[in-house]
């Protein structure tokens, strides 16, 4: 499994013999149930995920009720940003939305990695730029943008999505209701 990342980050950097048997010994493959909490609210992230199996959400709990902000699934790495790069509390939770197998890269594992091989310095500010990119698409989107068109837009470059989570997480995710998000379904099956 630990083949998936390195044919991941092949994409964006050549890696020697070395690098592949660090990157091995450093990030541990694991198996998760549905419903597993990665990092809690309050918590300082101790990890970074790969997401080879499985779908993840990161969602904030607003006077008791969840609202989910992002889905990761395959081939998208998983961090608490702030959280794990700054050692400070997450203001929010990840949750396994499905049975996951997940790379796991602790702190520890990280800062000897970037220290050990300094072109990984190089490729985790590409692969910060590429999400930091995502999540301006996503911010954009949600700003400029009717739930309805949100959800057309989903339904176009990741409809399998849409059959792996559950309607009141997507409907916190596309900022409304359930009820509103049954109406825009049956609007566009129209």
């Amino acid at each position: 499994m630990i083949s998936k990342i390195i044919e991941h980050l092949l994409h964006y950097i050549s890696l020697s013999s070395d690098e592949i048997t660090a990157i091995s010994e450093s990030i541990p493959i694991q198996s998760f149930s549905k419903g597993s909490i990665l990092l809690k609210e309050g918590e300082v992230s101790k990890h970074a995920y790969f997401n080879i199996k499985g779908c993840v959400r990161l969602y904030y709990l607003i006077d008791g009720e969840e609202k989910t902000t992002f889905f990761y699934t395959e081939n998208q790495f998983i961090t608490s940003i702030k959280s794990f790069t700054n050692r400070v509390p997450a203001h929010h939770f990840l949750e396994c939305v499905e049975d996951c197998t997940l790379g796991v890269l602790s702190y520890e594992a990280e800062i000897y990695l970037l220290k050990k091989f300094p072109k990984f310095e190089y490729l985790s500010r590409i692969l910060l730029e590429e999400e930091l990119g995502h999540y301006q698409d996503m911010l954009s989107t949600y700003i400029t943008t009717k739930p309805e068109d949100r959800y057309k837009k989903l339904l176009k470059l990741n409809p399998q999505l849409l059959q792996r989570i559950p309607q009141y997480q997507l409907a916190t995710f596309l900022g409304v209701t359930p009820e509103s998000l049954s109406r825009i379904r049956k609007r566009i099956i129209q």
